[in-house]
This record gives structure tokens, C-alpha cells and sequence, in this order.
């Protein structure tokens, strides 16, 4: 199964190219360690919301932009043997201290995807989000995602994926399941859809929310507490 490490970080406006350059000069060194596939995306229509959103997840100042990211591994045991890896490897020490931004307000954890479809074209567009979900309505979310993945694709999307969490760490100062103010019996989903442009997207949604599948998620979401936003490919390899 298709293992995800997923990273939400802020980043300041002012380093976007030079965080763009850092994305570049990492794949190399991620590809090594197994990683199938790294997408890296800039916050564009990034919702601030009344109980969570992107940018309280991070903690970030007025300054800074939202960046959504993920890494690709085949499955949770190479993301393992790669963590292992990086933890003990002075050349990730090296990258750490050359991120163009602060490090110790990123989130990051890893998550097995469970629900996942292919349409045509390329990704130009991304939207993302976060959600806490019961652990009692694992099965009914992926019959439920699986459902709306066909549904984006319908529209247009070029791929869905959603991963439930596996590896999530507690942070001292921003963590994933504080994104989403996540209870005890509740477990982190990621969750996006990639689009081959923001005007594509855009038409879609006014047409599928007509679909009555999005008028009642049948899971028991707390759709409240929900993070999720636009962004623009920055890096895709």
C-alpha cells in the first residue's frame, strides 16, 4: 500500500524562491532513500477559518505563506527504513539547518493511503485538507472517499488521494493532530485533490456540489474543525 509523509510548514513570502531552490536540491537526496514521488505546493486560496485552519496548524506570522507537501514511498516500510536513515545521516543534519524557514513549527507525520484514483492530464493545481476522523468510521470514510474520488474525477480532477494516519507525533509547539484539534478517538486524514488548473477547479465545484453525495457525508465528520486551501505546484517530481 502507498505510504505518505505529509509536511505543512510556513515559509516567509520573502523566501519563496529560495524555498523552491531548497525543494529542488533535496530530490536527489529523497529519491535515494526511495521516495517515488515529492510534491511541493505554494499556498494560493488559503481559507482562515473560525475553529482551525492552515495557518493557526503552523503558528504563522503575517509574513508567511502556507506550503502543503508530500513524499511518495512504495510502502510504510520503506518510509521507515528511510527515517531510520535520515536520522542518523549528517548530510539531512546539513539540509536541516538550510531551511529557509522555521523548522520547529512544521508538521509532519506519515499516513497510509487508503483511498486513491487516476484521471488524465497534469497537476497544476492542488487542493488540500485535514480532518479528524472517528476511529469507528474508518471503513465508512473510505467507502465514502472512494465515492468522492470518482465523483472529482467526473469533473475533471486529475487524481484523488486520501491517507489515514499511521505514524502521527505529538509536537511541543504545532503537531497535525492539534491542526485539527483532534480527539483521542479520532485519527488524522490528509486528504487532496489535484486539479490540472485553478479555472478547472474553479467550474467544478458549483456543478458538484449539486451531487446529493456531498449534501451529507454519512461519517459523522466534524466538518467544523476541517483545515484545507488552494495551492500551486511548486515542485513535482
Amino acid at each position: 500500500m502507498t505510504y505518505v509523509m505529509g509536511f505543512v510548514a510556513a515559509v516567509p513570502v520573502a523566501n519563496k524562491k529560495a524555498y523552491q531552490a531548497f525543494a529542488e536540491e533535496s530530490v536527489g537526496y529523497f529519491k535515494g532513500l526511495g521516495v517515488t514521488r515529492m510534491l511541493e505546493s505554494w499556498g494560493d486560496d488559503v481559507s482562515r477559518g473560525k475553529v482551525t485552519d492552515f495557518y493557526r496548524a503552523v503558528a504563522a506570522k503575517p509574513d508567511e505563506e502556507i506550503v502543503y507537501s508530500f513524499q511518495f514511498y512504495p510502502d510504510a516500510a520503506a518510509a521507515a527504513a528511510a527515517n531510520e536513515k535520515m536520522a542518523n545521516d549528517p548530510a539531512m543534519a546539513e539540509m536541516g539547518a538550510k531551511m529557509p524557514f522555521d523548522g520547529a513549527r512544521m508538521i509532519y507525520g506519515g499516513f497510509d493511503v487508503v483511498a486513491e484514483r487516476h484521471g488524465k492530464g497534469e497537476t497544476g493545481y492542488l487542493e488540500g485538507s485535514i480532518i479528524a476522523v472517528p476511529n469507528s468510521a474508518r471503513q465508512s470514510y473510505i467507502d465514502y472517499a472512494n465515492k468522492l474520488s470518482a465523483l472529482f474525477l467526473a469533473h475533471g480532477a486529475v487524481r484523488s488521494v486520501d491517507a489515514w494516519g499511521d505514524e502521527v507525533p505529538d509536537g511541543k509547539v504545532t503537531d497535525f493532530k492539534k491542526a485539527v484539534a483532534a480527539k483521542n478517538d479520532e485519527t488524522v486524514v490528509l486528504g487532496w485533490i489535484e486539479w490540472p488548473s485553478k479555472q478547472v477547479r474553479d467550474g467544478a465545484w458549483p456543478k458538484m456540489m449539486e451531487d446529493p453525495l456531498l449534501q451529507n457525508d454519512g461519517v459523522g465528520i466534524d466538518e467544523s474543525r476541517r483545515v484545507f486551501g488552494g495551492f500551486v505546484p511548486i515542485l513535482d517530481r
